[in-house]
């Protein structure tokens, strides 16, 4: 697990800064604090800070071929490197070190581009080839579904690239300005996805896609990969699920250094412990966390497990320290990033880090095998939706409207939002599930240049396409599919990526093994959510595995009293953050109004202000000039 950046100059008769490359590498080390790789060849410049997993001594980056005219760069892991090296060798080549990364160079001569094709991992990938001397050509690739991050663009006479955006930011090339669509995006959602960064003029590579440039180029990404289309996929057995289980979590084991896994009390990571356990002759190493409360808290079920396990298993009580989010990670999240677990995911990845440098986790289960509760809702909307017909849907439309708002109540018993959604249009009745607020509130905020600025700019948009992509009609698919391609890359796993790095821990995710998405994300409805449950097949596949306790215990969430910390130890910050923002193009009346609203006893602003909070402070430490359109 690394982070690297680069440059490459337009103009031929350039020479690349050294200096320069190094202030931009520098930000990076939290990635990589265990070596510095800092290479000019010809126009093209390559940075690279390490964080040694594989050939601790021998896997220096930048990579370069026996004559030196190609360089790879890479952050991630290639999980079947051993099986593609072998097949390499066999074909006469010869490797010069122990680094998973070799191979890259090699398969990149065999299948140019289509290279990304051979590899199973979680990976961010750069290879330069300076074959041609008047003409290098970049090659950037992002792994199937988006777990290391890829940012770039141009400006100033050169093609500018990087693992996070400050490594871009440092160049000096790019204005400290944050996008008006994308702080739309971000009040709506908590997070900033899609092909744009939040910063003007700096690019995001999706998940799945790949470019490549030279001088006079404009990049135009291309998807490499994607989700099943077709399906729904044949059901699957029990036997089926665990061997794929087992299988991902195996290749996932490879490493030089200490290696555990995260273990809450519920399904996804116990799941992993177990396949791990399964796989090591000797007992895993677990790392495990409490909460003081209650609601959040699933620590003795997490001590079963690793009783059971015969685990080494290292436990703390995490006491999530408010301040975190003003202070810390800001820089870490250097777009604007507010998932109230963030907090927690930076204090159990800190923890993890005292015993172990790779750990494993249950990320993506919920995602593939429909585990969320929103999905169990959305399906069932959806089945109301079919039967009632169109005059049913404009009825509950039109009792939605009337229908008193019972605030904090389940989901199930807010028979306003149930009404609202049958009569809505199914994509829009997903994308309002998993917003935290909706268009119009977010504009009300705004000052009116600002609002205007935007025009009929909405983040929707991009979802619906998403949405509507798959050509067999299931809603739950769809729901999955949309994820896919927005919450799970763009606000899952960028909290994970950039929460763990900033304590140089690796974090590995068995349940987003491509072919298990392959194979299991397009499992028939009814094979993923029964009655008012999710992830059947997953959960009936672990009945000899797992204890009833877990497999049937409730559902708790990583997450923070936020509504408490908001009134409390954050009280005054709050205060601070919301009187600044109005320099920054907000309403003053409206913000003082939605924080009366909570300061009322409201818990239902509380998301925003928590996003109105991070934003302020993110704004400060990054110190963003100003918005544009």
């Amino acid at each position: 697990m690394c982070g690297f950046t680069g440059f490459a100059l337009e103009d031929p008769r350039g020479v690349p800064s050294m200096e320069l490359l190094q202030r931009m590498a520098r930000t990076l080390e939290h990635r990589g604090p265990d070596d510095e790789g800092l290479v000019v060849r010809d126009t093209c410049a390559l940075g690279f800070r390490r964080l040694s997993i594989m050939d601790p001594e021998g896997g220096h980056q930048p990579l370069e071929s026996n004559d030196g005219r190609i360089l790879v760069m890479g952050n991630g892991e290639i999980y079947n490197f051993p099986a593609l090296r072998i097949e390499l060798e066999a074909d006469g080549v010869t490797f010069r070190s122990g680094s998973d990364m070799e191979v890259i160079s090699h398969l990149y001569v065999r299948h140019g581009a289509d290279f990304v094709r051979e590899l199973q991992g979680m990976f961010a990938v750069c290879v330069v080839d300076l074959r041609d001397a008047e003409r290098p050509r970049i090659l950037l690739a992002r792994d199937r579904v988006g777990i290391k991050p890829m940012y770039y663009g141009l400006a100033q006479g050169a093609f500018w690239w990087g693992s996070e955006p400050k490594a871009l930011l440092a160049s000096g090339a790019f204005p400290r300005e944050l996008r008006a669509p994308a702080l739309l995006q971000f009040l709506m959602t908590s997070y900033v996805g899609g092909p744009e960064s939040a910063w003007n003029g700096i690019q995001r590579l999706e998940p799945g896609h790949r470019l490549t440039w030279s001088p006079g180029q404009v990049p135009q990404p291309e998807r490499w990969w994607d989700l099943p289309l077709d399906g729904p996929a044949d059901v699957a057995s029990d036997a089926e699920v665990l061997a794929a289980l087992d299988e991902a979590t195996r290749a996932r084991l490879l490493a030089d250094v200490p290696l555990g896994a995260f273990l809450s009390g519920g399904i996804d990571s116990g799941a992993v412990a177990d396949a791990m356990a399964r796989a090591s002759a000797k007992p895993p190493l677990l790392c495990s966390v409490g909460f003081a409360e209650a609601e959040f808290d699933e620590l003795d079920r997490a001590r079963s497990t690793a009783k059971r396990l015969g685990s080494e298993h290292h436990t703390a009580i995490l006491d999530p320290d408010p301040t975190l989010a003003l202070d810390t990670l800001p820089w870490f999240y250097d777009e604007p990033h507010a998932d109230p677990s963030d907090v927690p995911t930076f204090l159990v990845s800190k923890m993890a880090r005292e015993h172990v440098t790779v750990a494993l986790s249950g990320d993506g289960g919920d995602e593939v095998f429909g585990g969320y509760r929103r999905y169990v809702h959305d399906l069932a909307e959806n089945r109301v939706r079919n039967a009632v017909g169109a005059p049913g849907r404009r009825l509950a439309a039109a009792l939605g409207r009337v229908y008193p708002k019972l605030e904090g109540a389940p989901r199930v018993f807010r028979a306003k939002s149930f009404l609202s959604n049958i009569g809505r249009d199914p994509a829009l009745a997903c994308w309002i599930s998993a917003c935290q607020a909706d268009r119009g509130t977010v504009l009300s905020l705004l000052q009116p240049d600002l609002a205007d600025a935007l025009g009929d700019y909405d983040p929707f948009d991009a979802f619906a396409d998403h949405y509507r992509r798959p050509r067999f009609d299931c809603s739950l698919y769809r729901a999955q599919y949309a994820d896919f391609h927005s919450v799970l890359p763009e606000q899952l796993l960028t909290k994970v990526d950039r929460a763990s790095m900033a304590v140089s821990l690796e974090v590995r995710v068995p349940f987003l093994d491509h072919r298990v998405i392959e194979r299991f994300a397009a499992l028939p409805a009814r094979e993923k959510i029964r009655g008012s449950r999710g992830k059947h097949r997953l959960r009936e596949a672990l009945r000899s595995r797992l204890s009833p306790d877990v497999l049937d215990g409730p559902k708790k969430g990583f997450d923070i009293p936020l509504s408490a910390w908001l009134r409390g130890p954050l009280a005054a910050a709050l205060t601070e953050s919301l009187a600044i923002l109005p320099e920054a193009g907000f309403r003053a009346d409206a913000l003082q109004a939605l924080h009366a609203e909570h300061t009322a006893g409201h818990d239902s602003p509380a998301r925003l202000l928590w996003s109105l909070l991070v934003l302020e402070r993110w704004w400060r430490r990054h110190a963003v000039t100003g918005i544009v359109a």
